[in-house]
C-alpha cells in the first residue's frame, strides 16, 4: 500500500474537510449508486424497488465510515469494525443488520470497482479547502490508500481460506 506514518496524519486533514461535508459527499456517492441498476439492486427488495429506509440506514453508516477512516486509530477495534462491515456485504450478514429482504450479498467485484468513485469524487471536496497542491496530492493519496486498505480487508471475507 506504500503506507507511511505520515498517511495517518494526512487522513486527519482529510477528515477536517470531509466529515463536516459528509452529507454532500454521500449525495455524490448515492448519485453514483442510484444511477447504476447493478448497484442499486443491492438496496432494493426482491421486486427491484429501492428500499428508502435501507438506503437511509446504510447512508448513516457510510458517514460514520468516512469519519472512522479519517480519524480513528487503525487498531484491533478498528479492524473488528472493518470485519463487521465486510460481513454486512456478504451472505453471512447482508440484510440481517437492517432486517431487510434484498440481494444476498454485494459482489466483491463491486466493492473493488467502487474504490474508483470513492476516490475520484473526493478530490473536488479536498481541493475546495486545501490550496497547496503538494498537500492536496498527499491528502488525496492517503485517502486512496485508506479506501483501498478497507476494500482489501473486506475482501478477506469473500475468501474460502478466511
Amino acid at each position: 500500500m506504500l503506507w507511511s506514518d505520515k498517511d495517518h496524519a494526512l487522513l486527519k486533514r482529510a477528515g477536517e474537510v470531509l466529515v463536516p461535508r459528509a452529507d454532500r459527499v454521500l449525495d455524490v456517492w448515492y448519485g453514483v449508486v442510484g444511477s447504476l441498476d447493478h448497484l442499486l439492486v443491492s438496496f432494493s427488495d426482491r421486486q427491484g424497488t429501492p428500499n428508502a429506509d435501507y438506503l437511509a440506514d446504510v447512508r448513516q453508516r457510510f458517514a460514520l465510515w468516512i469519519a472512522d477512516l479519517c480519524t480513528r486509530e487503525y487498531d484491533q477495534e478498528w479492524l473488528d469494525c472493518q470485519n463487521e462491515i465486510a460481513l454486512r456485504h456478504t451472505a453471512a450478514k447482508k440484510n440481517e443488520t437492517d432486517g431487510v429482504d434484498s440481494t444476498t450479498e454485494i459482489h466483491l467485484r463491486y466493492i473493488v470497482a467502487f474504490i474508483v468513485p470513492l476516490t475520484i469524487t473526493i478530490r473536488p471536496f479536498l481541493a475546495g479547502e486545501i490550496n497547496d497542491q503538494d498537500e492536496l496530492d498527499a491528502v488525496y493519496h492517503a485517502w486512496l490508500k485508506a479506501v483501498t486498505l478497507t476494500a482489501t480487508l473486506w475482501a478477506q471475507r469473500y475468501s474460502a481460506s478466511w
